[in-house]
């Protein structure tokens, strides 16, 4: 039996599953993490899916040899290819960040449903399969945005060139006349400000972390595993490189300070 004090393990392809980490924080202050971001491999969206099935695992497998009580697929892509697996396959429950995402977006209000992600979460259907599980004669517009995952790695979150890839990129969606469109990317949340100004203000953005955080800590309540009291030890945060660009750009994604990056290379 695994100790409510154990921490909850958190895994992305790169620093943008930090948005998620910072809403577990918020709505879980007892709990522990432990982030994992696969700096050295990121973006997994052009990846195929066996591959990005690969990674999840070994990560997993990682998360689960630290003493994690359960996993947190902070990454749509993963969470796309790999959560049926995982959830079959390891000892821990494991909650992904699409189907939280779906229903947000569903509870948003009537009118077309635009979704962006990466070329491997928009190619895998999830978010649309997931929605139409909610709302069967939702209309939903998928666009698929490979280059917001290096401009938020790179730092260039309100940036000329991320206005200018976002405008070509959201044109579909501004035709279809959406009403909500899911930020099917963790990364993106941090070009809200751009994206935002893109659509205009009718539209929804709506990002999954707080939904994610929200299920998890449901997850963990229904198998009465939520931490009753402040969790001793402190969160880490794991980066497989780079750990200098993590820890500086990681404070922005996750809202927080971070103190240091472990290094971890897997593999």
């Amino acid at each position: 039996m695994v100790s409510t004090s154990a921490p909850i393990g958190v895994f992305d392809s790169g620093i943008g599953g930090l948005t998620v980490a910072g809403a577990l924080l918020r709505q879980l202050p007892h709990e522990r993490l432990i982030y994992f971001g696969d700096t050295a491999r990121v973006p997994y969206g052009p990846k195929s899916p066996d591959t990005v099935r690969r990674y999840a695992h070994e990560i997993s497998a990682w998360l689960i040899d630290q003493g994690v009580k359960a996993i947190v697929v902070a990454c749509n892509t993963a969470t796309a290819h790999a959560l049926p697996s995982l959830q079959r396959e390891l000892p821990v429950p494991v909650i992904g960040v699409v189907e939280p995402g779906a229903r947000a977006a569903v509870a948003a209000g009537p009118g077309p449903i635009g979704v962006i992600g990466t070329a491997g979460t928009i190619a895998s259907g999830a978010y649309a399969k997931a929605i139409w599980q909610v709302a069967p004669d939702a209309t939903i517009v998928s666009q698929a945005c490979p280059l917001f995952v290096p401009l938020a790695e790179e730092g260039l979150f309100d940036h000329p060139a991320t206005r200018l890839i976002a405008r070509e990129y959201l044109a579909p969606l501004l035709a279809a006349h959406v009403h909500t469109v899911v930020l099917g990317c963790t990364h993106y949340p941090m070009l809200r400000t751009v994206l935002a100004e893109v659509l205009g203000p009718e539209v929804t953005l709506i990002d999954s972390a707080s939904a994610t955080a929200s299920a998890t800590a449901a997850t963990l309540a229904q198998l009465q595993m939520a931490a009753t009291s402040p969790s001793p030890g402190v969160h880490r945060f794991v980066a497989s490189d780079a750990p200098a660009q993590f820890l500086r750009l990681g404070q922005r994604f996750l809202g927080a300070a971070i103190e240091r990056v472990e290094t971890v290379t897997l593999g």
